[in-house]
């Protein structure tokens, strides 16, 4: 009889401490969109060409745009209007945006033109 402890408790500690890594394990990543889903940008740009156009449900304080090879393109502070819009004078296709809103956030996009 004492033989077959010495046997299984090794086996029952094993078992437990699998148990216990697994309950420590990160939880799954969400499967639904729901729970997955970022909240709304609270602005949107609409290129046409090389027109680009910002439209926002709040106020934009600034824009910045910097060519993909980092070059500053425009830099408009106190724009104070729902909406913003600019033509591109530069032969490149990638541009980096980033907006302030009246609300102080800051947010910072990637576009391509065409």
């Amino acid at each position: 009889m004492l033989t077959v402890v010495r046997h299984i408790l090794p086996l029952a500690a094993l078992t437990l401490s699998t148990l216990i890594i697994e309950a420590e394990a990160q939880p799954a990543l969400p499967t639904s969109a729901a729970d997955s889903a970022k909240p709304a940008k609270p602005y949107r740009i609409l290129t046409s060409g090389k027109q680009i156009t910002i439209k926002s449900t709040k106020d934009i304080k600034s824009v910045m745009v910097w060519s993909s090879e980092g070059n500053r393109i425009l830099e408009q502070k106190e724009v104070n209007n729902s909406s913003y819009n600019f033509r591109i004078s530069v032969n490149e296709k990638i541009f980096f945006i980033r907006l302030q809103l009246a609300d102080g956030k800051v947010y910072s996009e990637k576009i391509g033109i065409q």
